[in-house]
């Protein structure tokens, strides 16, 4: 428990100083996230249990990586991450799951992601701002990546990239288990004042 407490605490103070940095006013972050200011009070307070969609909504808005807003300073040159250190920031009812590993430093930083998919599962992603490059590297399995309603077959062994400012989805395919390594490449400076719409498929 306290733990989580910790890690809510840091999320509130990242929130606040990226949304204090861009000079955004709690009314103008809610609009352009598309999340409530009770929500972002109650955020900024420590208080609550934001979902994985209002996290890369924020995170998108704010113009930073989802593991920017979770982690507290940096230590040290190198940093080496077990999987199982890290908890899932998405879990699905079949048993699929979404782990970001780490987020790397510079004026546009990557996301690396571990997925685990399972047969028939999907994640639906709203679109993100301008100029996200996303790449799904498929380790074992078979996935399919949904690009703009575009399906497309990713087998064990073949990597895909896109641009992530369309609606996109991935789902598990075929009959065993598919684990991809995914990375989000993210454009340097800060988000553009149009932010992304979310989708009514977006998890709760």
């Amino acid at each position: 428990m306290a733990e989580a407490e910790e890690a809510l605490r840091t999320l509130a103070h990242n929130v606040r100083a990226a949304r204090t940095r861009l000079g955004l006013s709690l009314d103008e972050l809610g609009r352009r996230a598309k999340v409530s200011k009770g929500a972002l009070v109650g955020l900024e307070k420590a208080q609550g249990n934001p979902n994985f969609a209002t996290l890369v909504r924020l995170a998108d808005t704010l113009g930073v990586s989802v593991s920017a807003l979770m982690e507290g300073q940096a230590e040290g040159r190198v940093r080496v991450v077990a999987a199982d250190a890290v908890k899932p920031l998405w879990s699905g009812a079949r048993g699929s799951e979404a782990r970001l590993m780490l987020t790397t430093s510079g004026p546009a930083p990557v996301e690396v992601w571990r997925w685990r998919l399972e047969p028939g599962e999907e994640y639906p992603s709203h679109p993100h701002q301008a100029g996200v490059v996303e790449t799904v590297s498929v380790t074992s399995g078979r996935m399919v990546l949904i690009v703009d309603g575009v399906e497309h077959p990713v087998e064990a062994g073949r990597t895909a990239t896109f641009d992530g400012d369309v609606p996109h989805a991935y789902r598990g395919d075929g009959t065993g288990t598919c684990h991809l390594v995914m990375t989000v490449h993210l454009p340097p400076g800060p988000a553009s004042t149009a932010a992304p719409a979310p989708t009514a498929a977006d998890p709760a």
